[in-house]
């Protein structure tokens, strides 16, 4: 095959490149601890890019913690000691999902809230623009009127003058 198949070429550019972050020189030789850090590294935020696990990002903190995690995984520590470590560090913000606690509520919280008030605006503001409409409909026509009306319409009005 002479040129490169446009099928190919659609996967090569739609596939994500996450898995190209971690370097080949970090992989550790047992798979159990690779898949573990791998695990570990997609839980943790990146520092530099903040919208990205350390396991996607290509920043050289992202590499020096993806580093760090795999050391301490080959010295024994458990993922949540590997974790705690890290809290400890860098505070909660290291955490992709950081857990519900007093000072996380805010973080957990917001979205919820947010919605909730978007659903109260919506029904106030539907209220209020319903209450100006009925506001807004015309008096009935008195008899007078009615009868102005029909004459007017069927061209029997006096023109003044």
């Amino acid at each position: 095959m002479k040129y490169l198949h446009p099928f190919a070429l659609l996967i090569v550019l739609f596939t994500g490149f996450s898995s190209w972050a971690v370097q080949p020189n970090e992989v550790l030789s047992d798979p159990a601890l690779e898949a573990r850090a791998r695990a570990i590294s997609k839980e943790l935020r990146c520092m530099v890019c903040q919208n990205e696990s350390i396991d996607d990002s290509e920043a050289p903190l992202a590499h020096d913690l993806r580093v760090l995690v795999r050391e301490r995984l080959q010295a024994g520590d458990s993922d949540q000691q590997i974790i705690n470590f890290l809290v400890s560090r860098y505070g909660e913000f290291v955490l992709l999902r950081p857990p519900l606690s007093w000072h996380t509520v805010a973080l957990w919280g917001a979205p919820p809230a947010l919605v909730l008030f978007g659903i109260v605006m919506i029904v106030v503001v539907g209220r209020r623009r319903r209450a100006a409409t009925a506001d807004t409909v015309p008096p009935s026509l008195t008899a007078v009127e009615e009868a102005r009306l029909a004459e007017l319409l069927r061209g029997d009005a006096r023109t003044p003058g």
